[in-house]
């Protein structure tokens, strides 16, 4: 396959400075030749902010209609993962060239309402449309990025019908299906058949599958389609298999897709976050509780999973607080081994060390913060320079009695 990329911008802030601003960056846009579909196709790569500055693997969430969902999809992972609900995640989003084509599973003609019909002759290039996937858009990703074995999908009304496709006839090629408002009505109701045989053929799975309906079905005769496909699921007891059904009638067809991804995501990554204690407010009473947690998760996710910057460094402060310096400073200690490459985690061990009066650990620390973030860009410099400088001047006034 052949690539090319170029860097894909959400906007310029100027905010009413007399200069231009600086550009955020949230992707790349990737041309890749498919021998399958016979076509170029348009990529959207979304990376996690920090991506450049470490080496770690991240799961990856790929996505239909990428040009109309990567920029809000990316808002809303960044936040949850800010929160420390879900893992950063890349995001690829794939735009369209024939959708109709691509997203239906069968050939067949739509049935409006009045009962005309609207042929869809390129119909029925789905099961084509998943070799793509497995065999050249996946291959790709995980040899250019660095990503880890597990795998998301989300899709929108032909793209959500077009997931479940996916979940009900390669259920091991994504490990998470997020299928918003899917036309559950396509080839005579397809979807609701697929549901009704599926877990026959498969003794154990490792699936989540979320559906989300907006208003489409307000007023119809009950059971609704999405009432039968909830009660196909219900009926398909397969290990490994777990699925979510949310209705959102207060959301139309359109609007439906922020919050499907926002409920979705927090479905799949549900044990994900740290619990504080009802009575003492702590995330972790001590490290063996942090590890254990993630190492859970681990094996429950399948690859090997590590608590985020954030998250050690909210345990650290939690401590610090509480001045019981010797658990804050094992937990900033931590936070350093594990992203030795930041500085934030060296000017937080930094200030644990100062406030616990081991002022030379806490000028060393301060130091390496300095050095570490014009390295990777972390616009905090001046405050990582002004407590350097504080601790060294009060060394200083030590040393001089």
């Amino acid at each position: 396959m052949n690539r090319v990329v170029c860097v894909f911008v959400l906007l310029v802030l100027t905010a009413g400075l007399a200069v231009a601003g600086e550009p955020i960056t949230i992707g790349e846009r990737v041309t890749l030749h498919s021998e399958i579909l016979d076509e170029d196709r348009t990529i959207l790569v979304s990376t996690p902010d920090n991506y450049a500055q470490n080496q770690q693997r991240y799961p990856v969430l790929y996505m239909t209609d990428g040009d109309a969902h990567l920029t809000h999809t990316r808002g809303t992972v960044d936040f949850l993962a800010r929160n420390g609900l879900m893992p950063q995640v890349i995001i690829v989003g794939v735009t369209n060239t024939d959708r109709t084509r691509d997203l239906s599973p069968t050939h067949a003609n739509t049935v409006r309402e009045d009962g005309t019909v609207r042929e869809n002759p390129t119909s029925g290039g789905g099961p084509r449309f998943l070799d793509f996937f497995s065999s050249e858009l996946l291959p790709y990703i995980d040899s250019h990025y660095r990503t880890q074995p597990f795998r998301l999908f989300s899709g929108h009304s032909f793209g959500g019908l077009f997931a479940l496709n996916a979940a009900f006839t390669r259920p091991d090629m994504f490990q998470a299906v997020l299928a918003v408002s899917p036309s559950l009505s396509w080839d005579d109701e397809l979807p609701l058949r697929q549901a009704k045989s599926f877990g026959n053929p498969h003794g154990k799975l490792s699936l989540t599958l979320f559906v989300a309906m907006a208003d489409e079905e307000e007023g119809d005769p009950k059971p609704t389609r999405l009432d039968r496909l909830e009660q196909s699921l219900q009926q398909a007891s397969i290990d490994g298999f777990d699925w979510y059904v949310k209705r959102m009638p207060d959301e139309n067809h359109g609007s439906v897709v922020l919050r499907a991804h926002y409920w979705g995501l927090r479905e799949v990554f549900e044990p994900w976050s740290l619990q504080s204690d009802p009575e003492t407010g702590l995330l972790a009473e001590g490290m063996d509780e942090l590890q254990a947690h993630y190492a859970k998760l681990s094996k429950r996710y399948g690859f090997e999973i590590v608590p985020s910057e954030d998250s050690v460094n909210r345990i650290g402060y939690q401590f610090l607080g509480r001045e019981d310096y010797d658990h804050a400073i094992e937990f900033f200690k931590y936070n350093v081994k594990l992203y030795p490459n930041s500085a934030n985690v060296y000017d937080s061990l930094g200030e644990a060390f100062e406030n616990a009066g081991k002022l030379d650990e806490a000028l060393a620390s301060y130091s390496r913060a300095v050095d570490n973030a014009p390295k990777i860009g972390d616009d905090r410099l001046p405050i990582f320079t002004e407590n350097r400088n504080r601790v060294k001047e009060l060394i200083e006034r030590q040393e001089q009695g």
